[in-house]
């Protein structure tokens, strides 16, 4: 729905990338690879098509001879982004992984499926409950003067202050927002006043494609993205509701395989680049790269999903974007000695395993640099099922609570009210939905100091937010068992970072 082996990622992306960098085992320069190795012509004709990314340095000498040796080992070469080193491959030899790891300049090779390519199935993007008519009326009668007809629903903007500051600085249309997502539907009459189509995309596959309505979703049951982008900048137009920075651009890069709804590492390494490469200032990250739920570093598959990705969103972050990313819904202790992940691979058969998360890591949401949001209810605490840690998320924001935390609202529903495909809207939560509160803050923030990069605006997104502490007790349930720990005191802990995002005081 965001660390290196330390977890601590207040240090500048350099040298943090560069410890990275170490842990990959990557080939010295000047190093002797082993030759390829043969694959019989039984074994490629038995074996499924997967697609791979191949890192390597970024000297063109390399890149191309490593797009020979793709060649040689029985692949296609489908996107190569030589800025960062990474290219795109499908195969169906089973070796090909290895092969391409023992090229010369090759840093880290491996598959980012499990399934074969185009393996139909569906995804849970998490139930929605859409707004009813009925609802709608009672709500719309409860709207106080000068608000959105849907806004006595959205706690959510009360929470952060956000709907004082649309009165104060509602964000500048010089500021975008990308929706890395299942895509976004600009036609919504909420979403089409402040929607970017030069800064949109369909990236799936890991080529771009800029085509009219490209960055759509599918079909109705992809909302996840449209929804996000309602909560950052739904317009204040009279119609249905209201995002946390109203007067921004938001734009789409979809990313979510057409047959399975999975978002795969080349679909994101395309969106980053592509977003770094169109003048987006902010991106929003409400997912997991699949099929890992965690990728740990003594895998070579996972480790050069790792690799791949984080090169893209470092590219990005020194062009100036700021990436915000979801801290997942697992009620996972991040800064934890041991997780059980028992989701993993989900594009086929899911291994139960216990993993260190402090060297398996949940992509893009724990690499440098990235700003890791967990959820709140209305009481400001944090929400059931967020994951959290120590060092690990940066800032907290709301993405509600349909259990412990109900507000007292015309719909009485603690999830988060925005927008939908084909002009409707539905209540959903998670900390998908926490993340895109605090892009929309980041936003009013680069509105505020358009000068800021991206590092300036993590540490103003920081210093700006609420820490409530951490409570004294969360037994969420009353069973007596506490739901979580957490670590830390008011200044920084790991439930809520350094505290719940304040819109407010983000554009005084």
């Amino acid at each position: 729905m965001a660390h290196l082996p330390s977890r601590r990622r207040l240090a500048l992306a350099v040298p943090v990338v560069l410890s990275l960098t170490a842990s990959l085992g990557f080939l010295p320069a000047g190093a002797t690879a082993a030759p390829l190795a043969e694959t019989t012509a039984e074994q490629a004709a038995d074996a499924p098509n997967l697609a791979y990314v191949v890192n390597t340095t970024t000297d063109r000498r390399t890149i191309e001879s490593v797009k020979k040796a793709v060649a040689t080992a029985g692949g296609t070469v489908v996107a190569s982004y030589d800025k960062i080193g990474v290219i795109v491959a499908h195969s169906a030899n089973p070796d090909f992984g290895k092969q391409l790891r023992q090229v010369r300049g090759v840093q880290s090779a491996g598959a980012t499926r499990t399934a074969p390519l185009a393996a139909a199935g569906t995804t849970d993007q998490g139930a929605a409950e859409f707004l009813t008519d009925a609802q709608a009326a009672r709500t719309a009668a409860a709207a106080a003067p000068d608000t959105e007809p849907l806004e006595a629903d959205q706690w959510d903007l009360r929470a952060i202050g956000a709907d004082k500051a649309a009165k104060i600085n509602p964000g500048s249309s010089k500021v975008t927002v990308a929706v890395i997502d299942t895509g976004v539907d600009d036609t919504h009459p909420d979403l089409a006043p402040n929607f970017s189509k030069s800064q949109s995309a369909n990236c799936v596959g890991g080529v771009a494609d800029t085509s009219e309505g490209a960055w759509r979703p599918y079909t109705a049951d992809d909302y996840h993205g449209t929804h996000v982008a309602g909560e950052i900048a739904a317009a204040r137009n009279g119609i249905g509701v209201a995002g946390v920075a109203p007067g921004v651009k938001v734009s789409g890069i979809k990313v979510s395989d057409p047959d399975n709804g999975l978002f795969y590492p080349e679909s994101v390494v395309c969106a980053f680049v592509f977003a770094a490469d169109h003048g987006v200032e902010i991106t929003n990250n409400s997912y997991y790269v699949d099929p890992w739920l965690y990728n740990c570093m003594d895998d070579p598959d996972q480790r050069a999903i790792v690799d791949a990705v984080n090169r893209a969103q470092l590219y990005a972050q020194r062009k100036g974007t700021l990436h915000l990313a979801s801290a997942g819904n697992s009620n996972h202790d991040l800064d934890a000695d041991a997780i059980v992940d028992d989701s993993s691979p989900d594009d086929s058969t899911p291994v139960e395993r216990t993993i260190d998360p402090h060297e398996c890591y949940d992509v893009p949401t724990q690499l440098p640099g990235i700003v890791t949001v967990s959820a709140t209810g209305v009481q400001n605490l944090k929400s059931y099922y967020s994951s959290y840690g120590r060092g690990v998320v940066d800032v907290a924001a709301p993405g509600g609570d349909r259990l412990y935390q109900i507000p007292d609202t015309p719909s009485k529903n603690g999830r988060i009210l925005s927008t939908m495909p084909n002009g409707q809207y539905a209540f959903l939560q998670g900390t998908s939905m926490a993340s895109p509160h605090a892009a929309g803050v980041a936003a009013l923030l680069k509105s505020k100091h358009p000068w800021a990069n991206g590092a300036a605006l993590q540490a103003m997104l920081k210093a700006q937010a609420d820490n409530p502490g951490c409570p004294e007790s969360y037994d969420q349930n009353g069973d007596g068992t506490q739901d979580a720990v957490c670590e830390g005191g008011t200044r920084v802990n790991g439930f809520y970072g350094f505290g719940i995002v304040n819109a407010l005081r983000a554009v005084k």
